[in-house]
C-alpha cells in the first residue's frame, strides 16, 4: 500500500510503501534516525491522529514534532497525565488543579496533601520511573455511566457538571496510565518514554512543570521568573470568584438562566478600574513615554485609547501613536528564513529615527513625525508636525515596546512599559485548561473575517507564523513590563463562539486547515452561546473583534 509521507514542516511529500495495518508509531520508528526531534502525533488526510493510528488505506501522513503547536499540546496532555498519575501514587486522594501557563510551563496546585520537599521529590521520582519504563498511555472509550463513575470517584465535580449539561455525549474519551484513568480532551503520546524532557519545581504555593516548546523543541527553555504574570493570574482568579464563575459549567449555568448582563458589566467595570489604576501610576511616577506591547489580538489599540482617556481624567493630555509608522523602507525590510519580508523583527523598525523623534518631543521641540505608506512601502513626511508640553505623555503601541533595544537612547526614567494579553483563567475542569493562545486565535479569526475579508482558513494558516514572531519578539520581554494588563473577559468565548463556529464548521476535510478547525470545534463544543451581545459597551476591548467599537473603524 502506498502513502504520501511528509516527515518535517514544509518538507516534500515522499511516496512510500507500507504494509496495510501498520501503526504510525512503527512507521516513525523506521525513520527516527532521519529526524531531528521526537514525533508526537500526525496528520492523516488533514486530521490530527495519535501515533497509535492504524494505516488501512492510501492516504497522506504528516509527522508532527514540537515545532507544531498541535504536537506541543500532545506533549502537555501527556506530561499532565504522567504528573497526575505520580501524584495519585504519592498522595492518594489529593486534588490537583492544572491552573495556567507560567514560566514556560504549567502552574499547578495540590490540595489534600502536605507538599513538602520530600513529597515533591517522590512525585519527581515517580514521573522519572514511568518515563524510564516507557509505560503506555492507553486511550480508552467508556460509556457515559462508566466515565461519570470514575469522575465521581476522583472528585472531578466540574467535569461531571459540564457533562450533565451535554447528555447527548454517550461515550467519553479517557486515558489510562498504571491504573489511573482521567478524562482529557485531545491526543496523547503512545507512551511515557516520548515525554523525556521536563522539570518539576516548587513555585509559590504550588508546583511548576516545565517542558520544551515550539521555539525550543529539543530542550527546556531557560528559567525566567514571570512573577507579574503569576500575580495577574491570581488577580483574575479573585475576579472569577467575585463573579462566581470558575469553570465552563458555571458560565453555561449563567447563560442558561439569562444571567449574563451583570456578568458583562462587572467584567467591564473591573477593566476600567484597572486602567484607571495604571493611569494613576503613570501620573504619580511622572512618566512621559508609555510603551504598550502584547501578542496578537490582545486588544492593544482599544486599551491604548482607553488609557489615553483615563490619563486625560488625570489632567494629562496624552498623544497616541504606533511604531508601524517607523518601518524601514520596504527595500531594507529584513527577510525571514523562507526569504519572505519579516515586518515583525526589530530590524524592520527605523530605531535611530524613532529614538531621535521621541527625545526631541521630550525636549519640547517640534517634530516631523513620519506616516508610513504601506502601498508605496516608504515613510512620508510633512503630514504630522507635533510638539508636546512639558508634562504631556506619549502613548506608543508596538510589538517591540518592551524590548529595551527599541528605546535604548531614551532616558529610562521617562519610560513606563505595559504588557497586555488576555490571560484566560476560566478552565474546562480541574485538569483541562483553556489556552490563552486559543482565545487569541478566536479573537483574530472573528475580527479578520468581519473586518478584513479573510477566511478562517487564512487565519489558521498564518497563525504559526504569528506565534513564531511572538515567541521571538514579545514573550521574552514580558517581564520587562512595569505593569501587566489582562484584557480577557470571562464571558467572551461564549460570545466569540457565535461568530467563529460557522466559520470553522465550513472548513472541509479536503482543506489543509481542517485538523485545526476540528480541534477548535472540539474545544468550543462545551460552551453555550451568548446570542445577545448588545449589552457590551462600545469601548470594550471585545468590540475590537466583534464590531461596534468606538475606537476601531
Amino acid at each position: 500500500m502506498k502513502i504520501k509521507l511528509r516527515m518535517q514542516p514544509r518538507g516534500e511529500f515522499l511516496e512510500v510503501d507500507v504494509v496495510k495495518g501498520t501503526r504510525i508509531r512503527d512507521l516513525y520508528r523506521e525513520r527516527k534516525q532521519e529526524l531531528p526531534y521526537t514525533i508526537l502525533a500526525a496528520k492523516v488526510d488533514h486530521k490530527y491522529v495519535s501515533l497509535n493510528h492504524i494505516l488501512d488505506r492510501e492516504c497522506s501522513v504528516e509527522f508532527l514534532d514540537m515545532r507544531s503547536h498541535a504536537a506541543c499540546r500532545v506533549y502537555q496532555n501527556s506530561l499532565s497525565l504522567i504528573y497526575l498519575t505520580a501524584i495519585h501514587n504519592v498522595l492518594p486522594g489529593a486534588t490537583v488543579n492544572i491552573a495556567n501557563a507560567l514560566n514556560q510551563g504549567l502552574f499547578t496546585t495540590i490540595r489534600g496533601g502536605d507538599l513538602t520537599d520530600e513529597v515533591i521529590d517522590q512525585i519527581r521520582e515517580e514521573m522519572g520511573r514511568m518515563v524510564a519504563e516507557d509505560e503506555p498511555l492507553r486511550h480508552i472509550v467508556l460509556s457515559r455511566e462508566e466515565g461519570l463513575k470514575i469522575l465521581q470517584e476522583n472528585k472531578r465535580f466540574a467535569s461531571i457538571r459540564l457533562l450533565n449539561q451535554y447528555p447527548e455525549k454517550t461515550e467519553l474519551d479517557f486515558f489510562e496510565l498504571e491504573g489511573y484513568s482521567d478524562y482529557f480532551y485531545g491526543i496523547m503520546a503512545p507512551s511515557a518514554g516520548y515525554i523525556d524532557k521536563y522539570q518539576v519545581l516548587r513555585y509559590k504555593h504550588g508546583i511548576l512543570i516545565r517542558f520544551p516548546n515550539s521555539a525550543m523543541p529539543g530542550e527546556i527553555p531557560p528559567y525566567k521568573d514571570e512573577f507579574k504574570l503569576y500575580q495577574a493570574f491570581g488577580e483574575q482568579t479573585a475576579w472569577d470568584k467575585l463573579m462566581k464563575v470558575r469553570f465552563v459549567a458555571d458560565l453555561n449555568d449563567r447563560i442558561e438562566t439569562g444571567d449574563t448582563k451583570e456578568l458583562m458589566m462587572i467584567s467591564e467595570a473591573l477593566h476600567e478600574k484597572k486602567i484607571a489604576e495604571i493611569a494613576d501610576m503613570i501620573k504619580k511616577q511622572k512618566k512621559r513615554i508609555i510603551l504598550i506591547a502584547g501578542p496578537s489580538s490582545s486588544g492593544k489599540t482599544t486599551f491604548a485609547r482607553r488609557l489615553c482617556i483615563q490619563l486625560k481624567v488625570n489632567g494629562l493630555d496624552a498623544i497616541y501613536m504606533g511604531t508601524d509608522d517607523y518601518f524601514v523602507e520596504r527595500s531594507e525590510t529584513p527577510l525571514d528564513a523562507h526569504g519572505e519580508p519579516n515586518y515583525e523583527d526589530l530590524e524592520a523598525i527605523d530605531i535611530d529615527l524613532f529614538n531621535r523623534n521621541m527625545n526631541d518631543l521630550l525636549a519640547g521641540k517640534e517634530v516631523d513625525i513620519p506616516t508610513f505608506d504601506f502601498m508605496e512601502g516608504r515613510k512620508i513626511f510633512g503630514k504630522r508636525i507635533l510638539s508636546v508640553k512639558e508634562n504631556q505623555p506619549i502613548v506608543i503601541e508596538g510589538i517591540h515596546g518592551l524590548n529595551e533595544e527599541l528605546t535604548a537612547q531614551i532616558p529610562k526614567e521617562a519610560k513606563f512599559k505595559i504588557y497586555i494579553s488576555p490571560l484566560t483563567q476560566l478552565d474546562i475542569d480541574l485538569h483541562n485548561r483553556i489556552s490563552t493562545t486559543d482565545e487569541r486565535m478566536l479573537r483574530r479569526m472573528v475580527r479578520d473575517y468581519l473586518f478584513r475579508g479573510h477566511a478562517a482558513q487564512e487565519t489558521i494558516r498564518e497563525w504559526p507564523k504569528v506565534r513564531a514572531g511572538e515567541d521571538k519578539n514579545i514573550f521574552p520581554y514580558s517581564s520587562e513590563a512595569d505593569v501587566l494588563f489582562n484584557s480577557y473577559h470571562i464571558y467572551e468565548i461564549a460570545v466569540l463562539k457565535k461568530y467563529a463556529w460557522p466559520l470553522l464548521a465550513a472548513i472541509t476535510r479536503e482543506e489543509e486547515e481542517y485538523a485545526e478547525a476540528q480541534r477548535m470545534l472540539n474545544f468550543l463544543q462545551f460552551f453555550r452561546v451568548i446570542e445577545d451581545d448588545s449589552v457590551i459597551v462600545n469601548n470594550s476591548i471585545l468590540r475590537e473583534f466583534i464590531g461596534g467599537s468606538v475606537f476601531v473603524e
